[in-house]
């Protein structure tokens, strides 16, 4: 049997994954275990567990497969600093000293690291390198049900690329168009996110979450000014109004004088309308970049099937668009499709590009996105009891329909079942569960639960089987990365009153019978729940509806704002109680918060820095 380790690290959203024999065997991000969020240290933890998981030492190991290139990343940072120079001497020196030390020579450091796991790991000639977009596109391909595929990435930027496209047949990936730094869409998005004051590499879902409330009264100007796109979708940036290609920040003054507005210091000024509309342009013209795009391929190439990854593929609204306008008959996005899952992508690269394995099960391969750690019983109730929980044990049955019904009465519930999910969702693993059909949910969950934003949406978990009920969609969406639009007869129609509020004035507004997951635009982000991958939650999905007649829930993330989702026992235990949730699960043992010592409440709130 051949197990190869594949790594991403060193930029953001460190992982390890582990394939035996062309199977997924394990994944998982460092900050799950770091409690880091976007962790991008070598992640030690990550492949402490994918090799535990695969019950196999590292030094028997064939293969160790790092996700990118390091010399060709380098020859970028000089060549950018050449064509730029002398202005981005300020960042080339600060980043040159970690180039000389760590970087250019990672072999070297990786070997290093990697000793750490196992003293009888002597063979450097096991690492080798993938290459940064050929991670992705391998991570969209190769796990996809797809014998045949046109595979797109879109991201910020890895060695040269910020977009390819590659065409999948079988076990053969061949990359055939790129776009080349300093021209992304990843980055564009970007400076936009740091302009509207959210952090860059973790804001980005803000941005988009923000673009409803606003009109894209700027999307013109953005596409005049700040790039030149072409009918195919392909397009240059005019770098005069950037500055990352050689500073310290993302925009210039060029940028700001464009718009009107300087850069907004989160913690002097709130959001205002203007901050809505350029969410609502940014959003905008990413949707038009990615409509070319896929339209474009699709003529060219006459293949009906599309796979996406890179950290734009996780931009839900879009990809709705590309599916809603049925530019391809199918369409499968990678569920880790940022960095993380480039460790995934290197370790299948090679089993079928290096190794010329066959492809034998075309189906989804990644196992609903549940390859991280689970706990044994026997393991959690000893947690419980030294963490002073006051629990009851149930069987699984019992689980569902007690659950359901505190559901069903506006009770929030964190629900930890089974192995950890990879990539950035939960989805029905490491889960906050509340009832859709409240109208004060949204708000509550967002300020007294996750302490974040009280505009940032949420999430529908819906059955499978019903989800063209409730969603103007029928289509497998089991990992969150779909948007699709209320069905018309569940949504309440906006009074004239209604409508001229603007902005955040609209988030109180009820837009539907399930409103907790009802974004102003009437959309959601669609995870439909299948027995097959996660039958506790299908099964907790079922009791609900028996109860209410209404096959949904909310699932967000476990955690709070600032926090990686939460990855042990201890971890939700603190979640819970450092928070209003009021019922934690985890596997079939219940935890009521009204039962537990109200000395155990933590101040949960400061303990992470904001995201």
């Amino acid at each position: 049997m051949t197990s190869i380790l594949g790594i991403s690290a060193f930029y953001h959203d460190s992982a390890a994954a582990l394939v035996k024999d062309g199977k997924i065997i394990s994944a998982a991000q460092e900050e799950r275990f770091s409690r880091t969020k976007h962790d991008a240290r070598y992640p030690f933890n990550a492949v402490k567990y994918v090799l535990e998981e695969g019950n196999i030492k590292l030094s028997e190991i064939d293969h160790i497969v790092f996700f990118e290139k390091p010399f060709l990343k380098f020859e970028r940072l000089l060549e950018t600093y050449m064509a730029f120079a002398p202005k981005g001497f300020k960042s080339f020196s600060l980043s040159m000293p970690l180039w000389l030390r760590e970087k250019l020579f990672q072999k070297k450091f990786l070997f290093d690291k990697l000793k750490h796991h196992d003293e009888e790991f002597k063979d450097i000639k096991k690492i080798k390198f993938s290459e940064h977009h050929y991670s992705h596109a391998a991570s969209a391909f190769y796990p996809s049900p797809f014998k045949e595929a046109v595979v797109l990435t879109l991201d910020g930027v890895g060695e040269w690329a910020t977009t390819t496209v590659a065409v999948g047949r079988e076990n053969k990936l061949e990359m055939l168009k790129e776009i080349h730094f300093p021209h992304s869409l990843g980055l564009l998005y970007s400076a936009f996110t740091y302009y509207t004051g959210f952090k860059v590499n973790s804001g980005e879902y803000k941005v988009m979450g923000l673009a409803p409330y606003g009109k894209p009264k700027y999307k013109d100007l953005i596409i005049k000014e700040l790039m030149d796109l072409k009918e195919d979708g392909s397009f240059k940036l005019n770098m005069k109004y950037f500055n990352y290609a050689t500073g310290l920040t993302m925009t210039n003054k060029k940028f700001s004088d464009l718009f009107g507005h300087p850069v907004r210091d989160p913690n002097k000024n709130s959001l205002e309308d203007f901050h809505m509309d350029i969410a609502s342009s940014i959003q905008a013209v990413t949707e038009e970049v990615v409509l070319r795009l896929t339209r474009n391929i699709a003529n060219e190439y006459k293949i009906n099937n599309l796979c996406l990854a890179g950290g734009v593929a996780l931009n839900c609204v879009a990809n709705g668009k590309i599916l809603k306008e049925k530019i391809f008959k199918d369409i499968w996005i990678q569920p880790a499709a940022g960095d993380a899952g480039g460790s995934l992508g290197a370790a299948l690269a090679y089993w079928y590009h290096e190794l010329k394995k066959p492809r034998k099960d075309y189906k989804d391969q990644m196992n609903g996105a549940y390859l991280g750690p689970k706990f044994n019983e026997k393991i959690i109730e000893k947690k419980l009891k030294k963490l002073n929980g006051n629990y009851n044990k149930k069987s699984s049955n019992e689980i569902s329909s007690i659950v359901a019904k505190e559901l069903s009465n506006s009770k929030t519930v964190g629900w930890f079942q089974g192995r950890m999910e990879f990539g950035p969702r939960a989805l029905g693993g490491r889960s906050i569960l509340a009832d859709p059909r409240s109208e004060k949910m949204q708000k509550e969950l967002n300020l007294k639960i996750k302490f974040r934003e009280s505009f940032r949406p949420f999430a529908p978990s819906v059955l499978r089987e019903d989800i063209n009920e409730w969603f103007e969609l029928d289509y497998d969406s089991p990992y969150m990365l779909l948007v699709s639009e209320v069905k018309k007869d569940k949504q309440i129609s906006m009074s004239d009153k209604d409508n001229k509020l603007f902005g955040i004035e609209k988030l109180n507004i009820k837009r539907s019978t399930i409103p907790a997951i009802t974004h102003v635009d009437y959309s959601a982000r669609i995870q439909t729940v299948h027995k097959e991958t996660n039958p506790k939650y299908y099964n907790l999905l079922k009791e609900f509806k028996k109860i209410t007649n209404c096959p949904v829930l909310v699932n967000t993330s476990f955690n709070v704002r600032g926090e990686p989702i939460v990855c042990t026992v201890e971890d939700a235990f603190n979640c819970f109680m450092g928070t209003n949730l009021d019922v934690l699960v985890i596997e079939d043992f219940i935890l009521f918060k009204k039962d537990q010592d109200q000395s155990l409440i933590k101040d949960y709130k400061n303990k992470f820095e904001l995201d």
